[in-house]
């Protein structure tokens, strides 16, 4: 069994491969957190981008989110707080140099014609 790149403890099939592969929608913003997490593992741009609000999608590069999606690798996923629709994260991952660094985040999301969406962050 593979463990879920999100770090929930569970696998990857049960966890965040059907939200991924498009099968089913998350059921939460933290689902969404978790498994917008794992498409940076994946490098699944196409589904980072689907899954940002529509509103928001024209500040985010294909490119660049793809490139910051390959250029490191990402180590783990914490969960430090959710609620509703905000979801405050470390995620830990190693640059191309090898130094090690945390994405400390409170996302925003809004659950639009049953469906949740990043909308945005505020970084620490």
């Amino acid at each position: 069994m593979e463990i879920c790149f999100c770090s929930s403890q569970k696998s990857f099939e049960s966890c965040c491969k059907p939200y991924l592969n498009g099968t089913q929608h998350a059921p939460t913003a933290e689902a969404l957190m978790r498994s917008r997490y794992s498409a940076y593992v994946l490098h699944e741009v196409d589904y980072l981008l689907k899954t940002t609000h529509p509103s928001q999608r024209n500040f985010h590069s294909r490119e660049e989110t793809f490139r910051w999606a390959v250029s490191n690798q990402w180590l783990k996923l914490e969960i430090l707080n959710a609620t509703h629709d905000i979801v405050e994260f470390k995620a830990y991952f190693q640059d191309p140099t090898l130094k090690n660094h945390i994405h400390h985040e409170k996302s925003t999301f809004s659950f639009v014609n049953d469906r949740w969406f990043y909308v945005d962050g505020i970084f620490y």
